[in-house]
């Protein structure tokens, strides 16, 4: 159901926004290492959302 692939791909891009607002946060504050923690975080949640957008996208792609 490319749906259900679409939504959860949304839901990785959501969790990679938070991590990159809070890295920056945690920047802002001068805590660099949680800066740098929070950071990693948003890169592996990109790296997901982008890798399950372009499966969501396939799979629609078939669907036509």
């Amino acid at each position: 159901m490319a749906n259900n692939d679409h939504n959860k791909a949304a839901e990785l891009h959501e969790n990679a926004a938070k991590s990159h607002r809070a890295a920056a946060e945690q920047h802002s504050k001068g805590d660099h290492a949680k800066g740098m923690e929070h950071s990693k975080s948003a890169q592996q949640h990109s790296q997901s959302a982008n890798k399950q957008s372009d499966q969501a996208n396939a799979k629609s792609q078939q669907q036509k």
